[in-house]
């Protein structure tokens, strides 16, 4: 267990290749709440971390669905029901007609939900994180590639985590507060 005062503990590594090392360990050690935190995209990165699966296309398509049909319901129901005007001897219900504004509206449903469903599993707006308590996660920004193992992992104790991440070759093994 941990104290409810800790977050995780907090490894920085001197180069991308020795961060992405160290999460394959943990991963296969069997940590699987963590996180890793770098300067630059680095490809292998969420692979290593056991990253694979996004719910994000479900959202986009589900988003994109309903825009699709809110828009052709929206045409249906102003032509047919709420005004119904004989123009040219067309009938009401002309479905030729709704495509396009069918069409703009399922981008825009899957446009909004991509950013919405994007933001809200990303977590953000987040303007604070344990993880800024600690002195030298400044350099995440620009040089520095760093680890953190959280507390809530199944697999967490405090001394033996950080006896871990020493032996990964950690420059620095951190306690991150709560």
């Amino acid at each position: 267990m941990h104290s409810p005062d800790v977050y995780g503990l907090m490894a920085e590594f001197a180069d991308p290749n020795e961060l992405v090392a160290a999460a394959h360990r943990a991963h296969h050690e069997g940590y699987r709440r963590m996180d890793a935190y770098s300067p630059l995209p680095i490809e292998e990165l969420h692979e290593a971390i056991g990253f694979h699966n996004t719910r994000l296309p479900l959202i986009v398509l589900i988003g994109g669905i309903v825009g699709g049909l809110a828009g052709y319901l929206l045409q249906w129901w102003a032509s047919a029901v709420a005004y119904p005007l004989n123009v040219g001897g067309k009938p009401f219900h002309s479905w030729p007609a709704f495509i396009p504004v069918t069409f703009e509206c399922t981008i825009l449903g899957a446009a909004l939900s991509a950013v919405f469903g994007m933001l809200a599993l990303n977590g953000l707006p987040q303007p604070y994180h344990p993880v800024f308590n600690v002195p030298r996660f400044t350099l995440a920004s620009r040089s520095g590639f760093f680890l953190c193992i959280e507390a809530r992992d199944g697999k967490f104790d405090l001394s033996r985590t950080r006896a871990f991440l020493e032996t990964l070759g950690a420059t620095e093994v951190t306690t991150v507060a709560d």
